[in-house]
């Protein structure tokens, strides 16, 4: 298997929902790779090899139906929403440490107000989803996915072969899906509320349909993660650790060989990655999954089903 390494998008915190997962937007790209191994780099991104990805679609009807979905639906589980007021904001940055992730220029920017998912979409959410529809998700027609190798038991990891060239911490596991983060021995019966991991672009729009709702565009995530601050560096304001006080989940020790669990977490809890911030951006293909990769779902009206 050859792999890729590309740049991420980590527009990920809206603080509202605690975790490590990556949020995937409607319209997520740039059109540059970069290594893992550069400065701030966490190697958040990986791709399914060439071989087995599947191309995007171009045609411009597909694309439109995939950006926004008729309202009628018979879900009745799906998270509740807030409404984000029409604005205008300064997206991007002149600043960028990572040219390649195509975060500039600054540019000024018109929102119309939509709806947003009050959390990413849970364990619990999908579940329902799954049982509902009877959908398979693509890591588990691949039949494995990417997971970092510190989450991992000894014995799954004995049985992996290959990693990132740039990024040897993520390695492919068999069997590692949404019901079963890492791999062989591993399930979400404790964790329904945790966010749902493994999920391609694919996966995503497929819910999103189900109930009666789309991804957000990259625009409006931006715009809602600075939550109505002008030049909002991190959701919570400009500086990482304001008052010496840490506002998101921090890497303890060397990344990615050692976590020393000074703050009591190894996973899931209340790294520092130069791509958590609200302009941060990258590209994955529409079938590509890890054990980072969850989402919201945006919405132009109020599902009936949530008045």
């Amino acid at each position: 298997m050859q792999a890729y390494t590309v740049v991420y998008a980590v527009i990920f915190l809206l603080y509202l929902h605690n975790g490590m997962t990556t949020a995937i937007n409607d319209a997520d790209s740039c059109s540059n790779q970069q290594s893992s191994k550069e400065p701030g780099g966490c190697g958040c991104s990986i791709n399914r090899d060439e071989k087995n990805a599947q191309k995007p679609n171009t045609d411009k009807h597909a694309i439109e139906h995939a950006e926004t979905f008729s309202q009628e639906k018979t879900a009745v589980q799906s998270g509740p929403m807030v409404l984000i007021p029409a604005g205008t904001y300064v997206m991007g940055t002149n600043k960028p440490i990572f040219i390649a992730d195509g975060e500039g220029p600054e540019r000024g920017l018109k929102i119309d107000e939509f709806y947003l998912d009050k959390y990413e979409v849970s364990n619990g959410d999908f579940d329902f989803f799954v049982n509902a529809t009877g959908y398979k998700t693509e890591a588990e027609k691949f039949g494995n996915s990417f997971v970092m190798d510190k989450y991992v038991s000894e014995e799954v990891l004995k049985e992996v072969s290959q990693a990132v060239a740039a990024a040897p911490w993520w390695v492919p596991i068999d069997g590692a899906d949404w019901r079963h983060p890492e791999g062989k021995g591993s399930h979400i019966r404790d964790r329904m509320d945790h966010p749902v991991l493994h999920a391609s672009w694919n996966d995503a729009v497929a819910y999103c349909k189900w109930a009666g709702k789309r991804l957000p565009t990259e625009a409006e995530w931006e715009y809602a993660c600075r939550g109505g601050l002008k030049d909002r560096l991190f959701p919570w304001g400009n500086k990482e650790n304001p008052k010496d006080k840490h506002w998101m989940n921090i890497w303890h020790g060397e990344f990615p060989l050692t976590n020393t669990m000074d703050d009591g977490y190894f996973g899931t809890a209340p790294s520092y990655c130069y791509r958590y911030r609200c302009a941060a951006r990258s590209q994955n293909t529409p079938d590509s999954s890890a054990h980072n990769l969850g989402f919201r779902c945006a919405s132009d009206k109020l599902p009936d089903y949530l008045h």
